[in-house]
């Protein structure tokens, strides 16, 4: 296993580097651009402008961003003379908002070194502003995951013992239902519920990010999770629950099973101890990146609940055009996608003991 998991990762380092550009040639020929939505006012001049977009580093050439993005910008340019200020460079203009003197040499050191850089609206560091946001994300994930898991696996099971019963029939009508309605519709509708007509529940604004003041604990505004949790969480139940349904229809048929239930055994040691694990085997191959998924998901749920997660953050980048950040999302999604699958893997081996990835 540790082999396997080795040879994973070093093939998903050429896979991370082709996601990179692709991301970054896609945002590129995105139209407008952050110059657009910085100096969106009619009084800004051309040349204010051009003077935007040279000290952000956007009319360079698009081979030399990605390298400046991915390597940092520090070795491209090198003093020649000694006097302190860099004027050589082999790959960016020395002057290049055209005040005729060189630009300075930049302090980036590219995301292979850590550094992912500085937004260019809050003119903060991308790192800082995701790490305030992350636990709000994981949050919100780890509780819609947890209840998907919780509420559509024993629905699963029971189906699958109940069999075209009146349960059976009603969690697969239910299951359709869920997965298709929009995520965004069914927020709206519980919001509208919920939270406008009967007051019950908050309509958002939950603590903002901070590292600095950190919210209460989660015992102290889980009336903020509620909502937001089951909307995100609705899909996932009703795909587990199909899923185990028929996993267990299939493990209920074979010999063991019938053997168990000769031996005398109770219907629920049979159905859980003997037939459950067998039965989540085939859940384990999508378990990774279902969490992913989640991710990708809570970017409608939060911006919908006014949740200050990364979902949220990276939907206002791309509005936007804030390069920095919507390349360092695309990171965090690329890697965690990766690791998704990989944990299927490892998770497919751990519930069965007889597969071996040797």
């Amino acid at each position: 296993m540790i082999k396997y998991t080795i040879r994973r990762l070093i093939q998903a380092i050429p896979t991370f580097f082709g996601i990179t550009i692709f991301s970054y040639l896609l945002m590129a020929a995105a139209p407008g651009g952050p110059v657009a939505a910085l100096t969106f006012s009619p009084r800004t001049t051309p040349q204010q402008r051009q003077i935007i977009a040279a000290r952000l580093g956007v009319n360079d050439p698009l081979p030399v961003q990605y390298l400046r993005w991915l390597l940092g910008d520090d070795w491209m340019r090198w003093d020649s003379d000694g006097d302190g200020v860099a004027d050589q460079s082999f790959l960016l203009p020395l002057d290049a908002d055209g005040d005729g003197e060189p630009e300075p040499p930049g302090d980036g050191r590219g995301i292979l070194r850590g550094d992912f850089g500085r937004s260019f609206f809050y003119r903060r560091p991308v790192i800082d502003m995701l790490g305030e946001r992350v636990a709000a994300t994981l949050e919100l994930g780890a509780s819609a995951l947890l209840l998907g898991l919780i509420v559509g696996v024993p629905i699963g099971i029971f189906a699958a013992v109940r069999k075209g019963r009146w349960f059976d029939n009603l969690t697969r009508i239910l299951a359709v239902v869920f997965n298709a309605i929009p995520i965004f519709w069914l927020g709206l509708i519980l919001l509208l519920i919920f939270g406008s007509w009967l007051g019950w529940l908050p309509m958002g604004n939950r603590c903002p990010p901070s590292l600095s003041a950190p919210c209460p604990p989660i015992w102290g505004r889980i009336e903020y999770l509620i909502l937001p949790t089951f909307v995100l969480a609705t899909g996932t139940i009703a795909i587990y629950s199909r899923y185990m349904r028929a996993s267990m229809l299939d493990v209920m048929s074979q010999d063991y099973m019938r053997t168990a239930q000769a031996k005398g055994l109770s219907g629920r040691t049979v159905w859980f101890r003997h037939g459950a694990r067998n039965a989540l085997i085939p859940l384990a191959t999508f378990l990774g990146p279902q969490i992913t998924g989640l991710l990708s998901g809570a970017a409608i749920t939060e911006t919908i609940f006014s949740w200050p997660g990364l979902g949220r953050f990276a939907v206002q980048a791309v509005i936007a055009q804030d390069y920095p950040i919507v390349m360092t999302v695309v990171i965090v999604g690329a890697i965690a996608t990766m690791f998704g699958y990989i944990l299927s893997d490892i998770l497919y081996a751990v519930i069965d003991p007889r597969i071996r990835f040797d």
